[in-house]
């Protein structure tokens, strides 16, 4: 049976416990390499089916959050539409922009930021206390299953931090938060049974008994405003507008020599490497590509090299292609 002593239940109010803390500087620098016969050069092209404009037009009844299709009609209609804490259209950035088609007009959709509020919400954290198989050493508990359907979600999202927490491994970050799960909805919170005061203390999910922590927590929401500005008027004028936006580099196949042929056609099909000094093919290939900083051996002293591997985006001949520059041990 599930227990219902208060005592063995934790239950706080913490205001303002989570500051956020801001990292500022510029983009981290590559790795000293001291000889550069160990380090290579990796270009790699993925193919992309289609045109851009069907990668970026978005059918907003198939989109989450749900409110997007409604954000999208209120401000085409002048209403001003507003949410809290999420954008009304997935905030992606320049790199992933976002449009909608309404009576062959196609819209660019953007929210910004004008305002905040402070408010409170129960934050759900989960703690590992026994093992199913061993009913002598776990206290009284109520099974997720059990619970309404906003627990269970909760217990499932809180469960992979309390599984990460104090080892290696991943955490879907896009759902955990503060280490748990954060009851925002009204509704939810009003439905549930783990944030009533006699809720039960523990659960049990896949075989783990947890002990339930649920705390009040101070958190500081942007308010965002639906922005929708019309384009385009035509497949071509949007197809335009996205090449212009998007695309890092343009290469006409009959421009280039058989070393800057093969150099592409070896990247199309895995993947393409040297090590410095690059050979005059690959050199004339990264220029095309404007990639004009990797051509220099100490590369990572140069502005706006970035670390890792970042996507970009070709017009090779009359298709689209990703491409991507990453340093590599040589083998």
């Amino acid at each position: 049976m599930p227990s219902r002593d208060p005592i063995r239940r934790r239950v706080l109010t913490v205001g303002g416990l989570f500051a956020a803390a801001t990292f500022g500087g510029c983009s981290q620098a590559l790795p000293t390499e001291t000889d550069d016969s160990s380090r290579q050069l990796v270009l790699s092209l993925s193919s992309l089916e289609g045109s851009l404009r069907e990668r970026y037009v978005t059918d907003l009844s198939e989109t989450r959050p749900p409110w997007d299709e409604r954000a999208f009609d209120a401000t085409l209609n002048g209403s001003t539409f507003t949410t809290q804490h999420r954008s009304p259209f997935p905030a992606r950035g320049d790199d992933e922009p976002m449009y909608a088609r309404r009576n062959g007009t196609y819209y660019h959709l953007d929210s910004h930021v004008v305002g905040e509020e402070t408010v409170g919400h129960p934050v759900l954290r989960l703690y590992e206390v026994g093992d199913q198989d061993d009913p002598e050493s776990v206290p009284d508990h109520v099974a997720r299953s059990a619970l309404p359907d906003v627990d269970r979600r909760a217990i499932r999202i809180a469960h992979f931090a309390a599984r990460a927490r104090g080892n290696v491994g991943g955490v879907p970050w896009d759902l955990v938060e503060r280490d748990g799960y954060v009851y925002r909805d009204e509704e939810a919170i009003a439905a549930s049974d783990l944030l009533d005061e006699s809720g039960p203390s523990h659960v049990e999910h896949r075989g783990t008994i947890y002990e339930v922590e649920v705390t009040e927590e101070t958190f500081h929401e942007a308010i965002y405003r639906a922005d929708v500005d019309p384009v385009a008027e035509s497949e071509a004028e949007l197809e335009t507008i996205l090449r212009a936006s998007l695309l890092d580099a343009r290469i006409d196949r009959d421009d280039l020599s058989l070393g800057e042929r093969d150099v592409l056609r070896r990247a199309m099909n895995d993947s393409y490497r040297e090590s410095h000094p690059f050979s005059d093919a690959f050199r004339s290939v990264l220029k095309r590509l404007n990639r004009w900083p990797y051509l220099d051996g100490n590369v990572e002293k140069d502005a706006g090299v970035e670390s890792g591997r970042q996507r970009r985006f070709l017009l090779y001949g009359d298709r689209y292609f990703q491409f991507t520059l990453w340093f590599a041990s040589g083998e």
